[in-house]
């Protein structure tokens, strides 16, 4: 008798590309998120970026404090620090690296962000498109 059972496995299926982290922070982003929830009135799970519609140019960055990670969020981990990315903004924000300056008349968060295509001139708003994926 003959056996007909084949050795072969199935096929197995293609292997799922790694996501691409959406955005990283700069030495000086992550030690301010570390200050900023250090000093939160109430305990913080990390900071939540997203975007708003509105200004001169179109569209704002947000940062808030995060009390919860929601289940849509996109969690950024990146130099023990955790930023919560709003997922209408991922899109928008691939490929940005978040710094923070400091000098004599303002401290703030910039969003070093290659598919910026323009700002107004008082830096309040940027014009944004989404990420090419391919």
């Amino acid at each position: 008798m003959t056996d007909m059972t084949s050795n072969t496995s199935p096929p197995s299926k293609p292997k799922a590309r790694p996501r691409p982290q959406v955005m990283r922070l700069t030495d000086a982003a992550a030690s301010r998120v570390k200050e900023l929830a250090a000093r939160a009135d109430s305990e913080i799970v990390g900071l939540r970026v997203g975007l708003r519609n509105g200004g001169c140019a179109g569209q704002s960055y947000t940062v808030e404090y995060a009390h919860e990670i929601r289940p849509t969020d996109e969690v950024v981990e990146d130099k023990g620090v955790k930023v919560l990315v709003d997922p209408k903004a991922v899109l928008f924000l691939l490929g940005t690296e978040m710094d923070y300056k400091a000098d004599k008349m303002q401290a703030q968060f910039i969003f070093n962000n290659p598919n910026q295509v323009s700002a107004c001139g008082c830096g309040e708003s940027v014009q944004l498109t989404a990420a090419k994926t391919d």
